[in-house]
C-alpha cells in the first residue's frame, strides 16, 4: 500500500507513475488521497517504441485514478535530465494482468 510517509517525502517532487494499462506518466506530485488518486502537474507521458526514441506527450495538470496506479516512484531529476530519451529504444509496457 502507498505509504503516507513516502508520499509526504516525494510531495512536490517529480514522480513516475506506471498505470495498469502500461502507460508511464512523469510529473510533479501535487496531491493524493486515501485511494491513491494522484494529482500531477507539469506532466507528460513517455511513449516507448522499439523503432524510434521515447516520445514525450505533454499532459499538463493530470489526475490519475488510484485504481489505475500500478507503480509510483520518485525520479532523480539530475539523472533524468541527463538521459538522452531520443536514443532510448524499448518495447511498450503491457497492461497489468490481474
Amino acid at each position: 500500500m502507498f505509504s503516507l510517509n513516502i508520499a509526504l517525502t516525494v510531495l512536490l517532487g517529480t514522480v513516475a507513475v506506471i498505470t495498469s494499462d502500461g502507460r508511464m506518466i512523469v510529473g510533479t506530485l501535487k496531491g493524493f488521497d486515501q485511494t491513491i488518486n494522484l494529482i500531477l502537474d507539469e506532466s507528460h507521458e513517455r511513449v516507448f517504441s522499439s523503432s524510434q526514441g521515447v516520445e514525450q506527450v505533454v499532459l499538463g495538470l493530470y489526475i490519475v485514478r488510484g485504481d489505475n496506479v500500478a507503480v509510483i516512484g520518485e525520479i532523480d531529476e539530475e539523472t533524468d535530465s541527463a538521459l538522452d530519451l531520443g536514443n532510448i529504444r524499448a518495447e511498450p509496457l503491457n497492461s497489468v494482468a490481474h
